[in-house]
C-alpha cells in the first residue's frame, strides 16, 4: 500500500523521482510531483499504476526519505524563521484545499486571487508551494537552506555515536539502538495499523510509523525497517507479514 509523502525512484523509461502528494479516500487517484525538476507541477496518476510500477521494479519505494526537510534546530537565526513564516502564510492558506490545489485550472485561480489580495507575485507563490510539496509537506520545508543541513536529495551523514548491531553497508545511515521505548513504539505502530487497515503489511506499517512517530527526526536517527521487522518477530511473533 502506498501512502501520502511516499517517494518513488524510477529507473525506466528514464531516471526520475516523484513524491506522492495526495491519495483519494478510495485509493484510486493520486497526485505526484517530480523532485529535482525545475518548475515541476503536480500530476494526476492512477494509484494502481504506481503500485504496478513498484511491483514490476520500474520504480523503487524509498523507505527513508532523503528529500524531506530537516526539522529546524533551536539555534536557527531569526531571519530564517521569518522566511519560513512568510512561506507558511501562503502555503497554509492554499495547500489545504485538496485536491483543487493540485488541479492546474483551480490552482491558477487560487494563486491569482491570493496574489491580488496580498500583493504577492505568482512566481513567489508557486515557489513556496513547490518547496512545500517537494520537501515533505511540513512547515520546515519552507526554511531556506542553511549551514550543515546537507544537500537536498542526498542521504545525510549520521552522528558519530556508537551503535549496537552489525556494521552498516557503505552509504547506509547508522540508525539508532532499539531500546525499550522504541520497541514499545514498534508494537504500538503495529496495533494502530492493524486496527485501521483490513490488510496488514509490515512495510506499510513501518512507513506509517515513521510518518506518525518520527517525521521530525533526522534521517540518521530513524529506526530501520530491519530493526522494525526484527523486533516485531521477537515481540509479536504472531503478527502477519
Amino acid at each position: 500500500m502506498l501512502l501520502k509523502n511516499d517517494v518513488l525512484e524510477y529507473t525506466v523509461p528514464a531516471p526520475r523521482t516523484v513524491r506522492i502528494l495526495w491519495i483519494d479516500a478510495c485509493q484510486a487517484l493520486a497526485y505526484t510531483i517530480a523532485l529535482n525538476a525545475k518548475s515541476a507541477q503536480p500530476e494526476m496518476v492512477l494509484v494502481r499504476a504506481l503500485v504496478d510500477d513498484v511491483l514490476a521494479q520500474r520504480a523503487r519505494l524509498l523507505l527513508i526519505d532523503p528529500y524531506a526537510a530537516r526539522p529546524a534546530p533551536p539555534s536557527l537565526p531569526e531571519k530564517y524563521l521569518q522566511v519560513r513564516a512568510r512561506g507558511w502564510a501562503v502555503v497554509s492558506a492554499l495547500a489545504h484545499a485538496e485536491p483543487a490545489i493540485y488541479q492546474p485550472r483551480q490552482r491558477g485561480k487560487m494563486v491569482q486571487e491570493y496574489g491580488a489580495l496580498h500583493g504577492i507575485s505568482h512566481p513567489t507563490i508557486y515557489r513556496y508551494l513547490r518547496r512545500y510539496w517537494e520537501r515533505g509537506q511540513t512547515r520546515d520545508a519552507l526554511l531556506p537552506d542553511y549551514g550543515n543541513s546537507g544537500a537536498r536529495g542526498k542521504t545525510r551523514s549520521a552522528n558519530a555515536d556508537v551503535k549496537r548491531g552489525r556494521p552498516r553497508k557503505a552509504g547506509e545511515h547508522p540508525g539508532l539502538n532499539a531500546d525499550p521505548a522504541i520497541r514499545d513504539t514498534f508494537r504500538a505502530a503495529v496495533a494502530r495499523y492493524a486496527a485501521t487497515h483490513a490488510e496488514f503489511s509490515r512495510r506499510a506499517a513501518y512507513r506509517q510509523m515513521i510518518e506518525d512517530y518520527f517525521r521530525d527526526r533526522d534521517v540518521a536517527l530513524l529506526p530501520t525497517f530491519g530493526q522494525f521487522n526484527y523486533w516485531i518477530e521477537k515481540d509479536l511473533p504472531a503478527a502477519p507479514r
